[in-house]
């Protein structure tokens, strides 16, 4: 019998997320800080939207696009948010979590041989994304003594006459760096000298501390130049109802929905009635959650303080990165350790990139009663270690 598999997929390597997440639902007294998934319920508004378009029988097929109404009030989100403005009827498209917005992107715009900047460490899907749609991928390692964000510099160096496409995966996934508009404009100048591309994913814009989020496609001359990837897993607590959307100028989106129509139909039609509240209503909720957030953040990094362990300060999303570089053990084996003895699941920095070695991502999207017994343990593990 012939192998049945593709030579391309069996080489890509599973998510390290996925394995520790694993691991934990076998032992019933860990605790997970590994899964970046909102510790709040959707809020009730969006749930009882949800409702009402059940009960109201709304279980059609929407467009492929999405529903109207829902692209408008994205629309009008984004203006508001990132002072960016995008066509509804043409521009914006409803997708299946962000994720699949990141696919069509890719699959969309890539020839074999095109070359995708990817810097990391950063979300796991970029990468085998940017093979599975034929392109090649250049990863540049982001350093911890820039605050993990990227620079022009760094951008610069990677270039070559097959770049096409630079990923912007910021605030970042699992490092909580962001960029500014200080750090943005002159990464905005390098794609426009090299005739570049940008997928800004932006799926934790809601999330940022102390600043408000910039989009790079606010920028001048940098809205037909990117793609702008967002959803309401993250910041409105929707990650089950696997809804997002993907932005971007006219002649692009075209061959996206072209995508979308054959692999995916549509987004689910009540997660799209419900994102249309949350859009309309649920501004005070997100900035309860984001409230939330913010305490538990400044609660880690004080007790990362007072254990010692080197942590820069992360200003978005809900993860922190500290370093375990002391210790002269891999990421995963500190990971894995850490599990056995103290039963904490985090997940290994080299789960996002060869360059996350010698860092944890911790998630603070917990409850902080969780989190305090987490770094109680994490404590005595440190201690053990450090004593031997």
């Amino acid at each position: 019998m012939r192998e049945p598999l593709s030579k391309k997929i069996v080489e890509i390597k599973p998510s390290g997320i996925r394995k520790f997440f694993d691991m934990v639902s076998e032992m019933p007294d860990a605790i997970s800080l590994g899964v970046g998934e909102p510790d709040f319920d959707t809020p009730w508004r969006i749930r009882e939207e949800g409702i009402y378009s059940l009960e109201r029988g709304r279980t059609f097929y929407t467009s492929n696009s999405g529903l109207k109404e829902l692209k408008m009030e994205i629309g009008k989100y984004l203006q508001r948010k990132i002072n960016v403005s995008y066509d509804p009827n043409s521009e914006i498209i409803v997708t299946v979590g962000g994720s699949e917005g990141i696919d069509i992107a890719l699959r969309a715009m890539l020839d074999p041989g095109d070359e995708v900047l990817i810097p990391q460490p950063s979300y796991v899907s970029y990468l085998p994304c940017t093979i599975l749609a034929n392109g090649t991928p250049v990863v540049i390692s982001l350093k911890e003594e820039n605050d993990f964000k990227l620079t022009a510099e760094e951008l610069e160096a990677a270039i070559t006459p097959k770049t096409k496409l630079l990923v912007l995966p910021f605030p970042n996934n699992p490092t909580g760096a962001i960029m500014t508009r200080e750090d943005l404009e002159p990464v905005a100048e390098v794609v426009k000298k090299h005739d570049l591309y940008v997928l800004s994913d932006e799926i934790y814009s809601e999330l940022t501390y102390g600043c408000d989020h910039v989009s790079i496609a606010a920028l001048p001359g940098m809205r037909d130049r990117t793609l702008v990837i967002n959803g309401f897993s993250k910041g409105f607590a929707m990650t089950g109802w696997r809804l997002g959307y993907i932005c971007g100028q006219k002649h692009i989106a075209e061959q996206m929905l072209k995508i979308h129509q054959f692999a995916i139909m549509c987004a689910p039609t009540n997660s799209q009635y419900a994102a249309i509240e949350g859009l309309r209503n649920c501004d005070d909720e997100v900035q309860q959650m984001r409230t939330a957030y913010n305490q538990r953040r400044r609660y880690l990094l004080h007790e990362f303080g007072k254990m010692g362990l080197s942590c820069f300060e992360p200003f978005g999303a809900f993860y922190v990165f500290p370093s375990i570089k002391e210790f002269g053990m891999t990421s995963e084996e500190f990971a894995t350790r850490l599990l056995d003895e103290e039963k904490v699941a985090a997940v290994p920095g080299t789960a996002f990139g060869e360059c996350g070695e010698g860092f944890l991502r911790v998630s603070y999207a917990y409850s902080l009663d969780d989190l305090k017994e987490a770094i109680g343990r994490l404590g005595r593990f440190v201690e053990r270690l450090r004593s031997c």
